[in-house]
């Protein structure tokens, strides 16, 4: 793929011609703060400002907001910062294997789309999540997680990360869509799912991909012609009509929303909980500091770390930085939970869910999406700690790692001993 000046784009390291506010950019891959994103978001701050300029993978040049006042006047205001990517100014520049193509791409789900249609989209979303009984949730999850345990609850170890907290959610969520637990099936939609969203090695998340979207296209068949008490069937029986698929689209979106996140907010609180001695003496059947555990992961470890992204109506300011139309902006939730400018005194107080790990605006996860999200999570902690009540870490608290993502922030693997259960 060439630039306009007929130069061969791939490979780049730097910023396309003609981009003189990003001549001092900081690459956003490949970053030596992986492990200590908080570091890279001071120095940018410190460097740069409330926005920063960076470069995205193959130097591709784009806007990091890192304050919490910027973010939120990004998401609160539609009209200036778009989600529809097509307006992207530098897709002459991506390559056609480009790594976050899948990411901004545009798809005609409910991530992409904009105004009246966004609100038919999203509205559908919102009235089948309510539709969730929280308590039934409540319920499945803890049977879930209890199924999870009992088949480690022997050994006496387990790596909770893959083991428990990636696992729980995907079945919880993909349990409200109106998919049988248990079944082959179901089990594989789980296993291709995960692919698509953490891809191992010698994983194919393409191939993967195309099985999901096939699977669901079987589930909305199957709904449309006998619905149930579920997700699925109140999408297919609202009144605004959507397509199956647009249905199919909205659903892979939901799922994959209530993942990754949810599966990293529940690992990020066990380490919490595990590794600091404020929650030590409340672990075991401590349901208080579960909570509070839970909310202040949303403050300093959010499980999306950046969101990408936000595309420029037009030439507009923000942050003392000249936009241009097309534009990519970055959503920094973390450096904006962060952000100095609202813990002037350098405290988080994690007491509070005035966070933005959940985004902000229209275009925010939608309600009553969060609560969903903390039934589950708070479900999976609490049955974790009541089945193994003297659970702690098997390795040293330093010896944790992080995942090398500057989008998500989770850990590679939480090894955890406990004394073992007798059948």
């Amino acid at each position: 793929m060439t630039d306009p000046t007929g130069s061969d784009t791939r490979g780049r390291t730097g910023p396309p011609p003609g981009c003189p506010a990003h001549a001092g950019a900081i690459p956003l891959s490949g970053l030596e703060y992986q492990q200590t994103p908080s570091e890279l978001y001071r120095n940018m701050r410190r460097d740069h400002g409330a926005v920063a300029p960076i470069l995205l993978d193959g130097g591709i040049p784009a806007w990091l907001v890192l304050g919490y006042a910027e973010v939120s006047y990004v998401t609160g205001h539609d009209e200036l910062f778009a989600r529809d990517s097509r307006r992207w100014n530098q897709w002459e520049n991506i390559p056609q294997d480009w790594p976050l193509l899948p990411y901004v791409g545009y798809q005609p789900s409910v991530l992409f789309t904009e105004g009246p249609e966004h609100q038919r989209r999203a509205g559908v979303i919102t009235q089948a999540l309510e539709g969730v009984d929280q308590f039934e949730l409540a319920q499945w999850s803890r049977a879930i997680a209890h199924g999870l345990i009992d088949a480690f609850a022997g050994s006496g170890r387990a790596e909770l990360m893959s083991a428990y907290a990636h696992a729980l959610p995907m079945r919880a969520a993909v349990q409200m869509c109106g998919m049988p637990l248990g079944n082959e099936d179901t089990e594989e939609l789980v296993s291709d799912l995960r692919i698509t969203l953490d891809a191992g090695e010698g994983d194919d998340p393409v191939a993967a991909y195309i099985r999901v979207g096939e699977r669901i296209h079987r589930l909305v068949k199957e709904k449309r012609s006998a619905p149930g008490p579920d997700v699925t069937s109140r999408m297919l029986l609202h009144p605004a009509g959507l397509t199956d698929e647009e249905i199919v689209q909205d659903l892979i979106s939901v799922i994959a929303a209530a993942q990754q996140p949810t599966a990293n907010w529940i690992c990020n609180t066990l380490r919490l909980l595990l590794t600091d001695d404020r929650f030590a003496l409340n672990v075991s059947g401590g349901r208080l500091s579960v909570g509070q555990a839970l909310n202040e992961v949303l403050w300093l470890d959010t499980p999306t770390q950046n969101f990408i992204g936000r595309w420029a109506v037009r030439d507009t300011q923000l942050g003392g930085r000249q936009i241009r139309a097309g534009d990519c902006l970055v959503l920094g939730l973390a450096a904006a939970n962060t952000d100095p400018q609202i813990w002037p005194e350098g405290h988080i107080g994690a007491e509070n869910s005035a966070h933005l790990s959940f985004s902000n605006g229209e275009h925010r996860c939608p309600y009553p999406a969060p609560l969903l999200a903390d039934v589950i999570a708070r479900t999976a902690v609490e049955t974790l700690l009541e089945r193994l009540p003297d659970v702690v870490l098997a390795v040293e608290p330093e010896e944790l790692t992080w995942r090398p993502s500057i989008w998500m922030r989770g850990l590679t693997s939480l090894p955890a001993r406990f004394t073992p259960a007798v059948r």
